[in-house]
């Protein structure tokens, strides 16, 4: 348990203290945010802050990780290093986007066919290994069953989990980077989802199947490979985020960027399905579900009826054209996510004390 307060602590300081340093760097190169001209008149205040910053805790993440590991004397997982590496991936891919916007002066980035192929290079990689590595038990990092709170339901075998885990890290990492138009509100809300998913890898170190012997009902057990790492994984996420937060709330310093928003979006996906919480991860990370939608429901309406149903999509920005502030549509949106990680919580107990 002391790897999970030490990762969460290093990624705190490290972002904390780290991110300041990134802000001078990016400033010095001129590395600042573009802001789409249809966008709300406020965001025009915006033009030039520094972006990319989830350089900042994504090496303070992996450092996290590691130094725990070191102080600590146990040893890396299988499961903490694959979803590490989507991380670190899906992370690179949204660099390159910055980075190219940066360079070329421009709103977009990466094109869509170079950014979708550099998504599923990076998510077939991690679905394949994430079948391999099994353990004394024969619990590979991710499970060809579909999973809610636990594995549940026929195999769907190999080609079909693959392409199910690519949906996921998609839809997740599309729906962060959505959620990621107003200061502080998508990193705010990743900070609610990864407390959870470190209360549910603790959860699972404690009620696993391997300690059968020790537990009251092993029929409640979880087969699931590397609990605890995912927990420390996690904790590492929820400190490095938390540290982050405090440059990039309003009035935001930084902006996390693709390189940021990707790499949350799949890292998210990556605890949910090697910790079977698949399906469970739609409800507790309700909010990134919620603007997605409203992205696709204007989209839809528009091209039906030539009607929009919002003032703007995604869903933030809508509120902030009816007059909301800024602040006042992230602490909002804010409570949502905690209402979504408190129901994501409980269903998750419930099915525990149901089987028990």
């Amino acid at each position: 348990m002391k790897q999970i307060l030490f990762s969460g602590v290093i990624g705190l300081f490290l972002t904390l203290v780290g991110t300041p340093l990134l802000i001078k760097l990016l400033a010095r190169k001129g590395y600042g945010q573009y802001i789409r001209d249809d966008g709300p008149r406020e965001h025009a205040s915006k033009r030039g802050t520094p972006t990319m910053g989830g350089i900042a805790f994504i090496l303070a993440t992996v450092a996290a990780y590691f130094l725990s590991k070191l102080i600590t004397g146990y040893a890396p997982t299988y499961s903490g290093l694959l979803v590490l590496g989507l991380m670190v991936g899906m992370g690179l891919v949204g660099f390159l986007d910055d980075y190219i916007k940066i360079v070329k002066r421009r709103s977009l980035g990466l094109r869509a066919k170079a950014k979708m192929a550099g998504q599923l290079i990076v998510g077939i990689s991690f679905a394949v290994l994430a079948l391999q590595f099994q353990d004394a038990r024969g619990n590979s990092p991710a499970s060809t069953k579909l999973s809610f709170i636990t594995d549940f339901g026929w195999k769907i075998g190999p080609i079909l989990f693959v392409v199910w885990a690519l949906f996921m890290i998609l839809a997740m990492s599309n729906g962060v980077n959505l959620t990621d138009g107003l200061d502080g509100l998508a990193t705010g809300a990743s900070v609610l989802v990864f407390g959870a998913y470190t209360f549910i890898g603790v959860w699972q170190f404690q009620e696993s199947c391997a300690n059968a012997t020790t537990l009251t009902n092993p029929n409640a057990c979880y087969e699931v490979r590397d609990p605890l790492d995912l927990a420390v994984i996690a904790s590492a996420l929820m400190g490095a985020c938390l540290g982050f937060l405090w440059w990039n709330t309003s009035p935001a310093k930084i902006f996390m960027g693709d390189t940021g928003s990707l790499a949350l979006g799949g890292v998210l996906t990556g605890l949910a399905i090697c910790s079977r919480t698949e399906l469970l991860v739609a409800i507790m990370g309700g909010l990134f579900v919620l603007i997605t939608m409203s992205v696709v429901i204007q989209v839809g309406s528009f091209r039906l009826t030539g009607r929009r149903v919002f003032r703007m999509a995604p869903l933030q920005h809508h509120f902030e054209l009816k007059g909301w502030s800024e602040v006042l549509v992230v602490v909002r949106f804010w409570i949502i996510q905690g209402i979504c990680v408190i129901v994501g919580l409980g269903l998750f107990y419930a099915g525990w004390a149901a089987d028990k």
